[in-house]
């Protein structure tokens, strides 16, 4: 994969935006996970992550290609996403889910495991339980939280997309699974 990607930043650069949506295709899915994750919103992690590949395609020439496009790719989204943090204003959207509804969920849209209607209804409590403890934690907790356990990142990748020794890395994952358990020690 990384030889395609590499072949359609190089078309990129030599003006092909046809090559762009190909790139956009195949990670748009998870940059939208990874920004949700962030903020806790469908709506702000949709600009956030629509933000992100607008910067990766004006900014393509700065892109290394010794390094992962992916690495590459998820850093401007967590800075897009830990700036939209620090910004950020009580929002209220007309259609947004309600919370706590049962089955109004971007959880409820996994597939399920023909599990009964209250192993789901438990399952999706402790799902947005989580998500609300995870939205509790400082930003330099969230973000690390959010790349090893949600996207199931690597320590390396983590330490390139955040800029960040690999041992600052395992502090602040260390630091925000204390302050998880913390936030969850009724569960």
């Amino acid at each position: 994969m990384d030889m395609f990607v590499k072949k359609r930043i190089k078309a990129i650069q030599k003006g092909d935006q046809n090559a762009y949506a190909e790139i956009v295709e195949l990670y748009k899915d998870k940059v939208y996970r990874l920004c949700y994750r962030m903020l806790g919103n469908r709506h702000e992690a949709e600009d956030a992550a629509q933000e992100a590949f607008i910067r990766a395609y004006v900014n393509i020439d700065t892109y290394n290609p010794t390094m992962k496009f992916s690495s590459w790719l998820y850093r401007i989204a967590t800075n897009l996403s830990i700036d939209k943090l620090r910004k950020k204003k009580p929002d209220v959207y007309l259609d947004e889910e309600v919370r706590g509804t049962e089955g109004l969920t971007v959880y409820s849209q996994l597939p399920a495991k023909e599990a009964s209607p209250e192993d789901t209804v438990e399952s999706l409590e402790l799902q947005e339980t989580v998500q609300q403890a995870i939205e509790k934690l400082p930003e330099k907790y969230r973000s690390v939280i959010v790349l090893k356990y949600i996207e199931d990142l690597s320590l390396q990748e983590i330490s390139e997309i955040l800029d960040l020794p690999i041992g600052t890395v395992k502090t602040r994952i260390h630091r925000g699974r204390e302050a998880l358990r913390k936030h969850l020690g009724h569960l």
